[in-house]
């Protein structure tokens, strides 16, 4: 095994992302303010993405890669002070989305990917448990898709149109930033 790298994901990585936010003049109309959002979401998928590749690649063991996963994951859904209410929220929707995309990287380096069924056939048994307001089920089903878009299954985004806007549906756009950093695993400029 060789080293990984010393960090991939820092907490002044994360406080640079919401200061950024809070001297923005946000607005979701807006097509900078939904870059910014989706380039704060992009960057931690990144480092989620690498540590996973690392870890595929044999260049960190188990309990490394688990142990930076949970690092990334306390940093990115610590809680956020900002003083506008609006911000808060839209902070909250990308750490929302984040959620399924840490449990989904720790369900496969533990589990490795899902053994049955596809990515759109859990999507929908997801969607239909937030129906039945059955939240640990459909995090459940997510985090099981997720794993397969890690072993690299395709996500067609175009289920999600079909959705309603929900848990699920922010779980599956945070599996999008993970499939996309999968990919391209390029580090998002701050600037």
């Amino acid at each position: 095994m060789s080293n990984p790298p010393d960090e991939y994901y820092t907490e002044e990585r994360w406080n640079n992302w919401i200061t950024r936010l809070q001297e923005e003049d946000l607005d979701t109309e807006d097509e900078d303010s939904a870059r910014l959002l989706l380039n704060l979401q992009d960057d931690a998928a990144i480092a989620v993405a690498k540590i996973v590749a690392d870890f595929d690649d044999d260049a960190i063991g188990e309990d490394m890669a688990l142990e930076e996963l949970a690092k990334i994951r306390e940093i990115v859904l610590s809680e956020v002070e900002l003083d506008d209410e609006d911000k808060l929220m839209l902070v909250d929707g990308v750490q929302t989305s984040l959620v399924c995309v840490f449990y989904a990287a720790e369900e496969f380096v533990v589990g490795g990917p899902a053994d049955e069924g596809d990515v759109e056939e859990y999507i929908r048994a997801a969607a239909d448990a937030e129906a039945e307001e059955e939240l640990d089920a459909a995090l459940g089903y997510c985090v099981q898709a997720g794993t397969l878009v890690i072993d690299g299954a395709e996500l067609d985004m175009s289920v999600v149109d079909e959705l309603e806007y929900g848990l699920v549906a922010e779980w599956i756009n945070g599996l999008d930033s993970l499939q996309t950093a999968l990919a391209d695993p390029e580090v998002v400029e701050e600037d």
